[in-house]
């Protein structure tokens, strides 16, 4: 089961950051991470969220291949096998960067919106959903943003939870957890 922790940056650029540093610790293989998204509430009160995972991206690229394919074969049919391709290709892949455009995945978009409503002007907010993780390791690596940063909400035990905190400086709550 996946954890999700939510973690609110006190400057605009600190949250993606921290999602680069998460992405270091996951190449390392010390953090599994099944969705991250970056939100940043600019001067004007807008709220701007940046997905790790492009879906519409992924969907245009799964479509243009498999679109292909499909009308590479439906082309042979028809003895022009190139022109299948050519079609197959340019239908595949507006079908999968519209598929991909309405499909959500992970952390729900509607939740990150409505939590990301309550953080302040000029700030950041990171949310991951963790698969698996060497807690130890992860929390001696985010430490660079102790007093930097504050815990928001987690899904984490209230052990877990209350190491979190420590491990960022977010003293207002570890001191009642």
């Amino acid at each position: 089961m996946s954890d999700l922790i939510v973690i609110g940056f006190d400057a605009i650029d600190e949250a993606t950051a921290a999602l680069t540093e998460c992405k270091a610790l996951e190449k390392e293989y010390l953090l599994d991470l099944e969705d991250a998204v970056v939100v940043i509430r600019d001067a004007a009160g807008k709220i701007h969220l940046q997905q790790s995972v492009n879906l519409e991206k992924v969907g245009a690229s799964y479509g243009l291949f498999s679109g292909g394919f499909w009308g590479a074969l439906v082309g042979l049919l028809f003895l022009n096998p190139l022109a299948g391709f050519v079609a197959g290709s340019v239908v595949g892949a507006g079908a999968g960067a519209l598929a991909g455009s309405m499909t959500d995945y992970g952390i729900d978009d509607k939740f990150i919106k409505s939590l990301g409503a309550t953080i302040p002007v000029n700030t950041s907010a990171l949310f991951v959903l963790v698969r698996k993780s060497q807690p130890e390791k992860v929390l001696a690596d985010l430490k660079q943003f102790k007093g930097h940063a504050r815990v928001l909400q987690t899904s984490l035990s209230p052990e877990d939870e209350a190491k979190l905190r420590a491990a960022l400086g977010d003293a207002a709550k570890t001191a009642t957890a």
